[in-house]
């Protein structure tokens, strides 16, 4: 049918390697519809290369079951704990390195961005955003856990502001060939 709308499939994926949420929803015209969420959780007494083996694993079973055309990823800000964010840094790499087998473009999004995507405020206390992310899906009740609320977020992010305006996922020395420039322009 001509007049049928559009759907499109995002993944979204707040990365850690104790726990990485994943929130999958279909965009249809205007309307959300949420596919399934929740986390991959690694132990923390095993071996770091087999905890991100787990994440790719998962990564790659969730990928190729639902067929997202689009990932939004949390992109990494570096704060006072160095060994948290570069543990972080190398789960995201065995996410991205799925995304790229299975040839999914991946966009990222600062949490600040993802805050104002939400509520229409960047600066939004966690609770509000997981509010609006509850309405904006037309759930019941929040997402749990955290982590899978904050996919679903990054998700919405990306169908709600569309391609033009998403930064791509880069490492920092790529940041001169995929929108450095846009985002100087305050496009994003």
């Amino acid at each position: 049918m001509a007049n049928e709308p559009v759907k499109k499939r995002i993944i979204g994926i707040d990365p850690g390697y104790a726990i990485t949420g994943y929130g999958i929803i279909d965009k249809v015209g205007s309307r959300f519809e949420v596919v399934d969420y929740g986390v991959i959780e690694t132990k923390a007494k095993t071996d770091f290369p087999l905890r991100l083996l787990a994440i790719n694993d998962k990564m790659r079973f969730l990928l190729e079951q639902y067929k997202p055309d689009y990932m939004s990823v949390e992109e990494l800000f570096m704060g006072h704990n160095h060994t948290t964010v570069i543990g972080t840094a190398q789960a995201r790499g065995a996410v991205l390195v799925e995304a790229g087998r299975a040839g999914v473009e991946v966009f990222e999004f600062t949490p600040g961005q993802v805050k104002l995507a939400i509520t229409g405020y960047g600066k939004a206390e966690k609770k509000q955003v997981q509010l609006m992310t509850k309405s904006i899906l037309g759930l019941k009740e929040i997402p749990k856990p955290d982590d899978a609320a904050d996919a679903l977020a990054l998700a919405i992010t990306l169908a709600n502001t569309g391609l033009a305006f998403a930064g791509k996922a880069v490492a920092g020395y790529q940041y001169g060939r995929y929108g450095y420039q846009k985002r100087n322009e305050g496009f994003i």
